[in-house]
């Protein structure tokens, strides 16, 4: 690093967690975020201010006024602009010395399967039960830990999986991709806005503590937040054997 990079990082470079090893991590990873909307604009700007080197933003979606009230890498000069594109204009100005890579395409199994191999991890903040699947599903192919982040209403879940551990369940180990769900979002059910906030931070410190090797992240355990009564439980997770993703017959 050099002596601007101590100064601006010296906060984290005093935590003994981190240091100036665990800092030089941060600048040479990648992390690809799939969802600019309101779980994204919380975890990408941590991450920029945090001095990880690069970040891909993908997302479809275009800023419309209903997104202001949560989605706080947006604002009103940004409605009609891809979400993406918006997001990568915020994190620059937090952080220009990170590079900000914006795709304003619909997140697919060619696109990501281009991606994957150039990150060191992938935070979901989609709000789509298929489109999740698929992202664990090529995030187990490829080896990529995922930070796996959801909020709805009041309550949000937060949990990692780290294909890259054998003993680590992966999302369709809890949520099999053969259940047929009825699709829910915030458009028709509401969300309590800083709901994304806290959880989208909390994806954010996950995957710092992930690519710097510190703590005990998320694997194997998912932490479940209740905003209207203030509550946060944990469940434990195992890897299901039976996995139709990553268990022994697949």
């Amino acid at each position: 690093m050099n002596d601007e990079q101590l100064l601006r990082y010296s906060r984290h470079v005093l935590l003994e967690e981190i240091d100036v090893g665990g800092q030089e991590k941060l600048l040479s990873a990648h992390a690809l975020i799939i969802g600019a909307g309101g779980l994204g604009s919380a975890a990408a700007p941590y991450l920029a201010a945090a001095g990880l080197g690069k970040i891909t933003l993908v997302d479809h979606d275009i800023v419309d006024l209903t997104n202001l009230q949560r989605q706080i890498m947006h604002i009103e000069n940004s409605i009609g602009q891809n979400k993406a594109i918006s997001g990568k204009s915020f994190l620059k100005n937090i952080n220009p010395s990170i590079v900000v890579n914006a795709i304003g395409e619909k997140a697919d199994t060619e696109l990501l399967n281009q991606l994957l191999p150039t990150v060191n991890i992938v935070l979901d903040c989609t709000d789509n039960f298929a489109t999740r699947q698929m992202i664990n599903r090529l995030c187990v192919e490829h080896q990529i830990p995922l930070v796996s982040g959801s909020a709805l209403r009041f309550d949000g879940q937060i949990s990692v999986f780290d294909s890259r551990s054998k003993a680590s369940p992966c999302y369709a180990c809890i949520f099999s991709p053969e259940d047929q769900l009825e699709e829910v979002s915030c458009a028709s059910m509401g969300i309590f806005s800083p709901l994304v906030g806290i959880i989208g931070a909390m994806q954010a410190a996950q995957a710092l503590q992930v690519i710097i090797g510190f703590g005990e992240p998320l694997v194997g355990r998912m932490l479940l937040w209740n905003a209207g009564n203030t509550q946060i439980d944990e469940i434990r997770i195992s890897r299901n054997p039976d996995c139709v993703v990553c268990g022994q017959s697949h």
